[in-house]
């Protein structure tokens, strides 16, 4: 990664840890009681191709078990990771490593799924304007986690919630009576926000231009239209960014950042998570 990237607040990793080891240990963990309470070391292996991500939610999940457990990596966060390679080594009471072992992994395997899927669009789209963006698609109680995971394949953010940027879609539009009347409530309700608005037609964008919004979302738009989206962003001289969204493809993703949109938005990046191979092992 060119710059590092830094992960969500402590509190909001403890919480994702803590909900997570209660869901898993419960009152205790039976089969870890079998095993004698003395020191151990284990390794962990990546399987496959990947992009690691999660370390701090790993670290979290031992130190909330045994302060006693050290974690040593050698990989960090947002680093491509070879099949077979050695991602960190666990030094620690037995019983500790075993019964973090099930929760740490979730979180590794999950969150390092999100990143190396991003960075497969964020490589596909290289050489282009195009930025690849994330949705509010995410697992629920992981989307701060997601999303670091998002930055660390390259990816960008869009607004992490519904209070922090304004998103005028199709419905908003319907209840307020029209797209303008949407924006001009959305600006004297919330001045203060990014404002952001989902066309799905050319008339729709043509509306959105006049009115200087600062980024369209052109939904479900084919490559013709989005071709024709630009040209005619290009020609009102406007400033706005246009982000292609919906359907969004790793196969067709290129294709789409050559109509020259500024941004690509692609849910699946959170939603459609192949969770990567990881395997931890005790050394005898």
């Amino acid at each position: 990664m060119s710059q590092p990237v830094c992960p969500p607040e402590e509190p909001l990793i403890l919480a994702a840890v803590r909900a997570a080891l209660a869901e898993d240990v419960g009152a205790g963990d039976a089969t870890a009681h079998l095993v004698p309470d003395r020191p151990a070391r284990a390794r962990l292996i990546c399987r496959e191709a990947a992009v690691l991500c999660g370390r701090p939610w790993f670290d979290a999940v031992y130190r909330a078990l045994d302060a006693g457990v050290h974690v040593r990596w050698h990989a960090g966060d947002g680093e491509a990771l070879t099949p077979g390679q050695t991602v960190c080594e666990i030094e620690g009471s037995a019983p500790a490593i075993l019964t973090g072992e099930r929760t740490a992994l979730n979180f590794l395997q999950t969150l390092s799924g999100t990143a190396t899927l991003t960075r497969r669009y964020v490589d596909a789209v290289a050489g282009s304007r195009a930025r690849i963006f994330d949705t509010r698609k995410t697992l629920p109680g992981l989307r701060a986690a997601q999303k670091y995971a998002v930055r660390c394949g390259g990816g960008g953010n869009q607004r992490m919630g519904l209070f922090d940027a304004m998103l005028i879609k199709e419905n908003h539009i319907a209840a307020a009576g029209s797209l303008t009347a949407a924006v001009l409530a959305a600006r004297r309700c919330h001045p203060e926000l990014p404002l952001q608005v989902e066309v799905e037609t050319r008339e729709q964008l043509d509306e959105a231009l006049g009115l200087d919004v600062r980024s369209v979302l052109l939904d479900n738009f084919d490559l013709a239209q989005l071709i024709r989206a630009v040209a005619l962003r290009d020609q009102r001289g406007a400033t706005t960014e246009l982000e292609a969204s919906g359907g969004i493809a790793l196969d067709t993703v290129a294709q789409i950042a050559a109509t020259g949109v500024d941004r690509i938005s692609v849910g699946s990046l959170t939603k459609h998570v192949q969770a990567v191979d990881f395997s931890l092992r005790i050394v005898a």
